[in-house]
């Protein structure tokens, strides 16, 4: 197996998909290949991912980043985050596609270390898989439902389908679409997707959708009791 060598010259073994890691031991062979982009532990084992294709996955991606980011601009107390690495137990720290998170001192339910990682559960979490094969829909699912990430949205770009999994009593129940085709967000009010024209691939009405959410009484609301909070917060 390759070396590769610390700051302080130690020798450190390369991360390898298929190692059977603790989160420790994980970080630290993470942290000495400062070139590696992205990899996971899920369950104690290492998953590191094959180059991301244009179409199959970094187009998606950033039409989710741009979707979210829409929201999180004009919403206080919250936060976005791309590619993040979260620590969830010795055995699993995922590394999301997108997560959006409420700031704990507005009472989300996730840290930020001294280190500058996650710690805890994002309430939302969005990955892009290729299919329903993806373990992004097996392993990391169950992960995520029993650490409490509240929404579960996975984009699965070969079957040309989107799940969104809400958290209720410990289960991943899937969202249900209303008369309109519009997804609407249970724990982010006015977090709209219409999600049938995002498979369709017209943006445009993807972000009008999202703009009658954050026009919508139920955002107001939960828009102005997040800066409240934040006030207090901050005095």
């Amino acid at each position: 197996m390759t070396l590769a060598r610390s700051s302080n010259s130690a020798s450190i073994l390369h991360l390898e998909n298929g190692d059977r890691l603790t989160q420790i031991e994980f970080e630290r062979r993470y942290q000495a290949m400062p070139y590696l982009k992205k990899a996971e532990l899920i369950e104690g084992r290492v998953y590191m991912p094959s180059p991301v294709r244009a179409r199959k996955h970094s187009k998606p991606h950033g039409i989710m980043i741009g979707w979210l980011f829409n929201y999180c601009e004009v919403t206080p107390g919250i936060e976005l985050m791309d590619n993040p690495t979260v620590r969830l137990d010795e055995n699993n720290e995922p590394q999301p596609d997108a997560c959006l998170r409420i700031e704990a001192a507005v009472g989300g339910q996730s840290q930020i270390t001294e280190d500058d990682y996650i710690q805890g559960a994002p309430e939302l979490i969005v990955e892009v898989a290729a299919s329903s094969a993806s373990y992004d829909l097996h392993d990391k699912k169950q992960i995520y439902r029993r650490h409490g990430v509240r929404e579960y949205l996975v984009w699965r770009v070969l079957d040309t389908a989107f799940d969104w999994f809400v958290l209720q009593e410990g289960a991943y129940i899937e969202l249900p679409i209303d008369a309109d085709g519009i997804l609407r967000s249970q724990v982010f009010p006015g977090l709209w997707l219409a999600v049938n024209e995002l498979l369709l691939g017209n943006l445009a009405p993807v972000m009008a959708g999202l703009r009658l959410g954050l026009a919508s009484p139920e955002y107001q609301a939960f828009s102005q009791s997040l800066a409240s909070k934040c006030h207090e917060a901050s005095a």
